[in-house]
């Protein structure tokens, strides 16, 4: 019996159920997206089709700005600044928990509209929506401490990443808000509008000074990074697009928090606990390694391979990749898949070029995955699926060798000495996090001071982090003020304290004294 998509995924279902939480967001005659500035939703731009990576159809689209109208955006969130930086932290933190409460009855529906834009599983969904309700809620109820005498700094832009839209982008915009600044923030152009037109319109209406726009980077980049009424830079991306911002910044006095990939790294040398090993494997592929924490190269001391290579290949090859909104009949569970799509049919199609450029510089193939037929539709666009893959033995000159490749391919490099093994770590000039694996917990710490990552684990993997724990990154991985606790309410607000951070020392602005 052929699997149909669950009544309670159906798209239909859902946007029905946007229209009638927030009618607001969609234009008058229900079909298209409108966007948020000067406090009300208007501008429905040029509308551009938006399609889902889940099976290929049109579920909505972009209501795409140009330069001007984001340009009207950002002043007149500007002119919001002044005033709510006179409200006081009793009436913000009141607002800001009235909209983490009005948030709380459409987890459900935010999650399953996250399966469709950006193509998680249902449990991913909701826990992207849940964390940021909950890390905000961590700031609302600590805020007073960490903020002290500090004083907001007017408007912050935020330019994110599609694969987190709630736990950074809108997590982000929530707290910068709660510090007492007017906000403004781009919708990915990859996927996570809707579902962000649905929260910044709850935000809206509690009262608090957020803007959303749409558009391409290219037409909005310069008004959301240059423009001289944008105070701070949020920004969450590729390291190629972050570079340019940091380029843009170099002669503006402006705040900044811009991370970006580096690829992150596993060591494993002197190790045996292989069943933990198969456990962090299998939760390394969540969302298909579309995660700016990915681990996607293991350096592996070369006698321990054979061991290696076992559990990969059986923690690997049990995954289930396939569509996350099918089910048997009406009323089954959600499937519980490894991931489902990448983001769309051009990054899958990336990655098959990265794959063969590998294989054509010299690279061993370990493993190649096949999709199962009985995870989807029968029929259906699978443009955007692609199983795990892996190579041992990337040669240098392939992309690979230095580049995140941001979906389901891992690299595996065999090493003989320690010193290898800590060079083959550091070969994207800074990371995220990293982490090392070895039974010598006491060699694995003194190790970790020469790996080249923000976070390491010891015989554990590392993620962004929550709440108080702080986040940020080294080389070409971050640029700008740290974040997390304290650190996040100190890089959108002014103070005596210095701010901490990785800067480059030309463009490093020093705190008001």
């Amino acid at each position: 019996m052929p699997k149909i998509v669950s009544p309670e995924v159906e798209f239909a279902h859902l946007l029905a159920q946007t229209k009638a939480a927030a009618p607001e967001i969609f234009t008058p005659d229900g079909r298209g997206f409108l966007n948020l500035l000067e406090g009300r939703w208007q501008e429905p731009g040029q509308p551009r089709d938006f399609v889902s990576p889940i099976d290929g159809s049109v579920i909505g689209q972009l209501p795409m700005l140009d330069e001007a109208t984001a340009g009207r955006a950002v002043r007149a969130a500007k002119a919001e600044a002044a005033a709510w930086a006179q409200v006081d932290l009793d009436e913000r933190r009141r607002r800001v928990q009235d909209c983490l409460t009005q948030l709380q009855p459409h987890v459900e529906l935010v999650g399953k509209l996250l399966m469709w834009e950006i193509g998680k599983t249902y449990k991913l969904g909701f826990t992207d929506i849940d964390r940021a309700i909950d890390g905000v809620q961590w700031y609302v109820d600590n805020i007073e401490g960490m903020l002290g005498q500090r004083k907001p700094l007017g408007l912050v832009s935020n330019i994110a990443s599609w694969n987190y839209p709630m736990s950074v982008l809108l997590h982000a915009v929530l707290v910068q808000a709660l510090c007492g600044n007017a906000v403004i923030a781009k919708t990915p152009t990859d996927g996570g509008f809707i579902s962000l037109s649905l929260t910044f319109a709850i935000a809206r209406r509690c009262g608090l000074p957020v803007t959303l726009v749409s558009g391409s980077g290219g037409e909005l980049s310069d008004v959301l990074v240059r423009n001289d009424a944008v105070d701070c830079l949020s920004f969450v991306g590729g390291r190629y697009n972050g570079r340019n911002i940091a380029d843009a910044l170099a002669q503006q006095d402006k705040r900044y928090m811009l991370e970006m990939e580096g690829v992150n790294t596993y060591g494993i040398w002197d190790y045996s606990d292989w069943d933990a090993m198969a456990q962090q494997l299998q939760k390394g592929y969540d969302y298909g390694k579309q995660r700016c924490t990915a681990y996607v190269r293991f350096v592996v001391e070369r006698r321990l391979f054979p061991q290696f290579l076992e559990t990969y290949w059986n923690t690997v090859r049990a995954l289930q990749v396939g569509n996350p909104t099918l089910v048997d009949a009406p009323g089954d569970a959600l499937p519980e898949l490894a991931f489902g799509p990448v983001i769309n049919a051009r990054q899958a199609q990336d990655l098959d070029r990265l794959y063969q450029d590998a294989l054509k510089t010299g690279a061993t193939p370990l493993y190649e995955g096949r999709l199962d037929d009985s995870l989807f539709l029968p029929g259906q666009d699978m443009s955007a699926y692609r199983a795990p893959r892996a190579l041992v033995n990337l040669p240098r000159q392939s992309e690979l060798y230095f580049k995140e490749p941001f979906g389901p391919i891992d690299s595996i490099v065999l090493v003989d000495r320690v010193e290898e093994l800590v060079g083959e770590m550091n070969i994207s000039n800074g990371a995220l996090v990293a982490a090392l694996a070895s039974d010598d917990e006491k060699w694995a710490a003194r190790t970790a001071k020469e790996v080249r990552a923000f976070k390491v684990g010891l015989n554990q993997l590392r993620s962004r982090g929550d709440r108080a724990e702080v986040f940020g990154g080294l080389g070409e991985s971050w640029k700008g003020a740290f974040v997390g606790g304290a650190l996040l309410v100190e890089a959108v607000t002014e103070g005596k304290k210095a701010i901490l951070g990785n800067f480059d020392d030309a463009i490093r602005l020093p705190e008001n004294i």
